[in-house]
């Protein structure tokens, strides 16, 4: 599913405008966003939770060459579905 089929199906559902939709729409993700930036979780009850997890630095190959390189270090948004969601799933 779209964002753009998203926000139509819950403009339906709720009865607001399109536009108003959009509007929560973004502010909700760029809240989770601006969070996980900062290195807060972000749970949503029933569904789970959203967090930042960190790579260490490592030492790969170019599989290609054979070459060793240095991978740097990253951080990596996970998520963890909440119970109710995975017994939704698993119906």
């Amino acid at each position: 599913m779209k964002k753009s089929e998203m926000m139509e199906a819950i403009a339906s559902t709720t009865g607001l405008s399109k536009s108003d939709v959009e509007k929560v729409f973004s502010a909700t993700f760029d809240l989770f966003k601006d969070e996980l930036v900062k290195g807060n979780k972000v749970s949503v009850a029933g569904f789970g939770v959203f967090k930042i997890s960190e790579r260490a630095a490592r030492d790969g190959r170019n599989p290609q060459t054979g070459e060793t390189i240095h991978i740097a270090a990253s951080k990596n948004v996970g998520f963890k579905a909440g119970t109710a969601l995975k017994e939704a799933v698993n119906k």
